[in-house]
């Protein structure tokens, strides 16, 4: 028989082969774990972002976790209990990071809908309307240029009647005495509704309460910082936005008698909804709908003003009959050195007379030139003597090529800070899920777009595993 042994130094060498294989293992079994518990947590994170609100992707095309799960009552928990649903209790999640679709005046939401517009329509949809943007906002100054020219030129008119050495007589004052801005002064007295509304247009009476709105109550904000879309301000992007806006929501043209049939077509059906003039509501603000449609006339009727007098300047004929009744009007009034102040007046009445007929043929659903010509001006000089005839219905013409009331919506908007829009726009989503969905509990405040998450998994005993996750909607 032979007697086996073996050295100290082989017994050290067994002792290190089989250590470093079971730490092998063990590190092996360590990553393998940690690999798992990502795994969970990103399928656990996918999961909930799965989970968006069906209705406001449906109706709105937007992305968003209704953070309170139908209860009204928003809490980041629900957030964390719906992640442990989805994987195992053995991981602790703290919300590092959040976004709420109101986050930065709706940033969010700017930044989803945009995007939508780009992919469905592309940028070729609004080309057309980026040559024009530096127009729109001219003409709305030029016309209330020239009201406060109106009103200056009525002053010096008062001021050459009173200093006359005859006084006219009294038929021939009440005659020709005020006919100069006959229009305007309705307006100032009665308000733009009076004079430019069509006669089978019936105002909508509806209304809201502003402090419960999204813009204006306390909402929830986010904390952290995510990637944001560049160039959100830009002209192209701008201008995408407010076609989301004239496409999802209503307005006065497309709810009228004769915009029925186009509204009919429009996803934004008005029935049911809050208010009628959404649109409007975006650009003013107003908590009704005939305080948002004035808001928005007027701004429009200024445009007119200033389109139209611009046109009886150039126009070799209305300035010969405006000059030959002013010369009439002087003579009566025994003011002849007030010829060119009441020809001024004039044309200014004239230019507010046929902005009034201006809108009430866009109000009606049809288009209006930019541009006037002697052959499609709508308003006679002798209809400025008519009583009444600032609110006369006079025969609606409609140009193929001309100009609609969703064409100065969509100016208007550009020209409005695009941070109260957005804001207002989400007013009208959530009130528009709550009335016609029955959503009550519907905030656009409690709705996630974006999360970071830190995660401590517990492995190997007492071994922790800390790792981040941040997962979002684009």
């Amino acid at each position: 028989m032979k007697r086996a042994d073996i050295t100290v130094f082989l017994s050290l060498v067994f002792i290190l082969v089989v250590s470093f294989i079971l730490g092998l293992i063990e590190i092996t079994v360590i990553h393998t774990s940690k690999n798992l518990s990502r795994l969970e947590t990103d399928r656990a994170v996918f999961s909930i972002f799965g989970e968006y609100q069906k209705k406001l992707l449906e109706e709105y095309h937007v992305f968003a976790i209704e953070g309170s799960y139908g209860t009204g009552d928003f809490t980041e928990d629900r957030l964390t209990g719906r992640m442990h649903y989805y994987e195992n209790a053995h991981i602790d999640h703290e919300i590092t990071d959040i976004q709420f679709l109101t986050d930065n005046h709706g940033q969010a939401f700017r930044e989803q809908v945009t995007a939508y517009m780009e992919e469905r329509y592309g940028i070729g949809m609004i080309r057309d309307f980026t040559g024009l943007t530096a127009e729109w906002e001219e003409q709305r100054i030029q016309g209330e240029k020239i009201r406060d020219e109106e009103s200056q030129l009525k002053d010096q008119f008062e001021e050459l009647k009173e200093g006359a050495k005859t006084e006219p007589e009294a038929d021939v004052e009440e005659a020709v005495g005020e006919t100069p801005v006959t229009c305007l002064d309705q307006i100032e007295k009665s308000g733009i509704l009076s004079v430019v509304m069509p006669r089978d247009m019936e105002l909508s009476g509806r209304k809201i309460s502003p402090e419960t709105q999204t813009s204006r109550r306390a909402l929830n904000t986010g904390r952290g910082s995510f990637p944001s879309r560049a160039g959100m301000d830009g002209i192209e992007e701008r201008l995408l936005f407010n076609e989301y806006i004239l496409q999802n929501f209503t307005n006065a043209s497309a709810v009228s008698p004769a915009g029925e049939e186009k509204a009919e077509e429009s996803p934004s059906e008005e029935k049911g909804r809050s208010l009628a003039y959404e649109a409007e509501y975006i650009l003013s603000g107003k908590p009704s709908d005939k305080e948002n449609l004035e808001s928005v006339l007027i701004k429009l009727f200024f445009v007119r003003l200033a389109l139209n007098y611009a046109f009886l300047l150039k126009s070799s004929g209305k300035q010969a009959e405006a000059e030959v009744l002013a010369v009439t009007i002087s003579l009566l009034l025994l003011i002849p050195e007030g010829t060119e102040i009441v020809k001024q007046l004039l044309l200014i009445a004239w230019a507010a007379s046929e902005s009034a007929a201006d809108i009430r043929t866009l109000l009606s659903g049809k288009s209006v030139p930019l541009i006037k010509t002697d052959e499609n001006w709508q308003v006679s000089l002798s209809e400025l003597f008519i009583p009444g005839s600032s609110t006369a219905q006079s025969e609606e013409k409609n140009t193929t090529d001309g100009i609609s009331y969703e064409d100065y919506l969509r100016a208007f908007l550009f020209l409005a800070d695009q941070e109260d829009t957005a804001m207002r726009a989400l007013d009208r989503m959530e009130e528009n899920l709550a009335v016609q969905h029955g959503m009550d509990f519907f905030k656009a405040d409690h709705c996630v777009t974006k999360l970071k998450i830190k995660n401590t998994a517990v492995i190997l005993g007492d071994l922790t595993y800390t790792y981040p996750v941040a997962f979002g909607y684009e």
